[in-house]
């Protein structure tokens, strides 16, 4: 471990806390916690998208020898769970509505039995009308997937009338039609974006056991274990008080792991059993049936004046949110709003349809909701600039927000760096220099693309104390995901205290520990969580002078505490502080908690250029280089925050050039990470990353979030490259070869009529 002594703590590259546990093994995953008689579950899956259950026989499966328990929908009817909407049943209620519902569960002495005695269930299926396109689901004539819908917990239904749509939200301000009639320009399109799978490493596990008193025990792979631990016992019928969820290192998450999956199934079948049970889910299970990102259709309508401004913006996006929608932490999808992005429009309306399909349950994918329409508003813009004989930069740095200024939506922020984000990406990537054809049949182009992303809200505690050995223990409520958020409040602790990382120890409690907290999701770890560890260090240390005051008569303005020591300031006195502390005497104590559930004050800003070489014979896209700036805060670990800079950029270049989870007439045809694209090394480009520095951000060190800020513009960066180099446009994601090669088969202009220096 480095000795990193304050006052340079922050801005330190201390390695990951957890790194030497994760990359020796010995890091607790779900699927190794141990347990004595342990059960294995597995689930039976429907083979049909829409079916009615006429008749389940479990006989056979039940006698086989080391099963336990063989459970059906009749079971545990009337059991839901879900995030906000509380529409997913344990079980399938009669009705399955994709393929991949669980119809059944099988308890058994290991893994292996478990699969022969499902293999023995025999179900019976009446097949229902099935509808997999979220237009035609949205049709009166389409078949109703919910008739009971209006009874779902969390459900706001869009009118009177029975409907697939389980959500319509809008955003905007102004009048929309005063705003068009201003108009001199008006640009309309429409864009398809694909539905994603997160594809972490870790699958969806689950481990339950019923200890003393009744009282349940998870461990999950989940993210959000105080939401869960409330999901679990409203499913069950129970108080919260009698659910404990443990923690343990989670293998990935990008979204997927702030769902409870199989939690609450996994309890009723440890209670049934009287055993611990364990459910672990194979990857063909996760890429059918766990909780990927929405596909979605945008339309997009853009006014503007012959002088480039930008006077009214309209968008529709109906997301297909799948059979169900209790995997989203609301009813919506709040990224939709990101389709009035950092600009200035008076006159803005955006509306968002989020709509039941017969196909897999769509839940949350890092920048839910934003990625979609980032694509589609970014894209727009790069056709506006052609209608209006503009670069594409200056018409987005004429109309980006400038302090005091309100955005889109009417939101006014502090700190405001959006230009000089976006002239810094352009300046590193040296935008507006010509850049001859790299040979014959290639074409250069780049593209730009720009977007903000304030940080989530939330409720977020930790506890600080000084130890007797000389050690300070952090305890934090929060199961990170991978993100670097042990490594951060590490440091918060470090630097607020003067103490070295040696002497720093870390423990994630239970959910036992305290009354809530919101968990990692939002890009609200680093604006809560420091907080609250700042606050209880800086308690923590009150209580410390105050023992040095009452036992050696030293006054408290007078003390200094610099790694383990305490000195007496004037008299230069200096002692140990770990002779204050006594095991069970006395102890310097303190725990905070931050509530900031309302919007941020500041938000952070990404330009990102791209740069693709586009073969036009094959329509084989390479993207050589990409520029990413970003306005940021204070930097608490600059190793962390690149990597998650690079890791973003990563998982934009997949969304946007590689990454379907193929579905035909309801079926997930691809069920391996073999067959399921995603970017390797040899894929990447050349990642350049410029920081605009600022003084003002969130919290005590002044920090900005970082976390899905890199993803979301990329996408329409390289569609605006693609466009630049051989003048097609592409308006459905992902962008690959065969696209591009059949938009310039299909242009009547001839391959790179650029309109801007390349």
């Amino acid at each position: 471990m480095i000795d990193t002594p304050e006052p340079n703590a922050m801005g330190a590259p201390l390695p990951r806390v957890d790194g030497i546990e994760k990359v020796t093994g010995r890091a607790t995953f779900t699927a190794d916690v141990r347990a004595e008689n342990l059960a294995w579950a597995k689930t039976l899956r429907s083979p049909h998208p829409h079916a009615r259950i006429v008749r389940i026989d479990t006989t056979q499966a039940a006698a086989v020898a080391g099963v336990y328990a063989v459970l059906t929908g009749e079971d545990v009817a009337g059991l839901r769970f879900g995030r906000r909407v509380v529409d997913i049943p344990l079980l399938a209620d009669g009705v399955v509505r994709f393929v991949g519902e669980q119809v059944a569960a099988v308890v058994a002495v290991d893994e292996e039995v478990a699969d022969r005695a499902l293999a023995l269930i025999e179900v019976d299926y009446e097949l229902l009308p099935a509808v997999f396109d979220a237009a035609e689901a949205m049709r009166p004539s389409a078949p109703l997937l919910h008739p009971g819908m209006r009874s779902y917990q969390g459900i706001v239904p869009s009118d009177d009338a029975p409907s697939n749509v389980s959500d319509v939200h809008v955003w905007g301000q102004g009048d929309i039609d005063a705003g068009f009639r201003e108009a001199e320009v008006v640009v309309e399109n429409t864009f398809v974006l694909p539905v994603v799978h997160q594809l972490y490493m870790e699958s969806h596990a689950c481990q339950a056991s019923v200890g003393e008193q009744g009282r349940l025990h998870i461990w999950a792979n989940n993210k959000t274990p105080y939401n869960a631990k409330w999901q679990v016992a409203a499913a069950l019928g129970i108080e919260p008080d009698d659910v404990l969820v443990h923690p343990v290192t989670i293998g990935g998450d990008f979204g997927g792991k702030g769902s409870p999956m199989n939690m609450a199934l996994c309890c009723f079948l440890a209670r049934k059993t009287g055993r611990p049970v364990r459910m672990v889910f194979d990857y063909g299970e996760e890429l059918l049936a766990t909780n990927p990102r929405h596909s979605a259709v945008v339309w997009m309508r853009t006014g503007a004046r012959r002088d480039g401004t930008i006077v009214a913006q309209e968008a529709i996006a109906v997301f297909n949110g799948g059979a169900y929608a209790g995997f989203k932490p609301r009813s919506f999808l709040v990224g939709a709003a990101a389709a009035g992005g950092p600009y200035r429009i008076p006159h803005t309306r955006i509306t968002a349809h989020t709509v039941y399909t017969n196909r897999v349950p769509c839940g949350h994918m890092r920048g839910p909701g934003e990625a979609q329409t980032m694509f589609a508003l970014e894209s727009q813009l790069d056709m506006l600039a052609v209608e209006l004989g503009m670069d594409p930069a200056q018409l987005r740095r004429h109309n980006a927000v400038r302090e005091g200024d309100a955005t889109a939506l009417g939101h006014v922020y502090q700190d405001v760096r959006a230009v000089e984000t976006l002239d810094a990406a352009l300046d590193a990537s040296d935008y507006g220099t010509v850049v001859p054809d790299p040979q014959p049949g290639m074409r250069y182009g780049r593209g730009v693309a720009f977007a903000d992303r304030p940080p989530g809200g939330g409720e977020a505690n930790a506890e600080v104390e000084f130890l007797a050995d000389g050690t300070v223990l952090v305890s934090t409520p929060v199961f990170e995901q991978g993100s670097g958020t042990y490594t951060l409040l590490t440091q918060v602790v470090m630097e607020t205290l003067g103490v070295s990382a040696d002497q720093v120890r870390l423990q994630v409690v239970d959910t036992d520990r305290v009354r809530w907290d919101s968990g990692v999701g939002a890009n609200r770890v680093a604006r809560i969580a420091t907080q609250a560890a700042f606050n209880a260090a800086v308690e923590a240390r009150t209580r410390l002078f105050e023992l040095a005051e009452q036992a050696w008569g030293w006054e408290q303005p007078a003390i200094e505490l610099h790694n383990a020591m305490l000195t007496r300031t004037g008299s230069g006195e200096a002692r140990p502080w770990p002779e204050l502390i006594a095991p069970g005497v006395s102890s310097a104590y303190a725990s905070a908690n931050v509530d900031e559930s309302g919007p941020a004050h500041v938000t952070s800003f990404t330009a990102q250029v791209a740069e693709v070489v586009v073969d036009i014979e094959t329509g084989q896209v390479t993207l050589v280089r990409l520029t990413s700036a970003h306005d940021v805060g204070r930097i608490i670990n600059p190793l962390g925050h690149q990597g998650q800079i690079n890791g973003g950029a990563v998982m934009g270049i997949g969304y946007g050039m590689l990454e379907e989870l193929p579905i035909v007439g309801g079926y997930v045809t691809s069920l391996s990470m073999a067959e399921v694209k995603m970017p390797n090394i040899a894929d990447l480009p050349e990642l350049r990353t410029v920081l605009v520095e600022g003084d003002i951000g969130v919290g005590p060190y002044q920090i900005k979030s970082i976390g899905e800020a890199a993803n979301g513009p990329v996408p329409a960066a390289i569609a605006n490259a693609i466009a630049n180099a051989v003048g097609v446009r592409i308006k459905e994601l992902p962008l690959t070869a065969e696209r591009v090669l059949a938009a310039i088969r299909a242009s009547s202009v001839s391959p790179n009529p650029n309109t801007i220096p390349r």
